[in-house]
């Protein structure tokens, strides 16, 4: 996990075009999606976090956006592995 205020948006950029950083997530909420993601989008930076994979994302407790990953979002609420 990496915090947007801990990363230059030189090394933010070349690490999303690498693909090192694939979702998006909101410290406070706990929330993970697609980095465009509308909602995500909105975020203040300093609640700003990043991850590499889905699996990072849900090993530091974060649920799946109900908006951009419906999908993962509705196995994740009933439990679904």
């Amino acid at each position: 996990m990496i915090k947007h205020n801990d990363i230059s948006d030189t090394d933010l950029r070349a690490k999303i075009k690498t693909e090192q950083i694939l979702f998006g997530g909101n410290k406070n909420l706990k929330i993970y999606g697609r980095l465009n993601c509308k909602s995500g989008m909105r975020m203040k930076r300093e609640n700003r976090v990043f991850f590499s994979t889905e699996k990072e994302a849900l090993k530091n407790n974060f649920r799946p956006c109900g908006h951009c990953m419906r999908v993962e979002y509705k196995k994740w609420k009933y439990g679904i592995v």
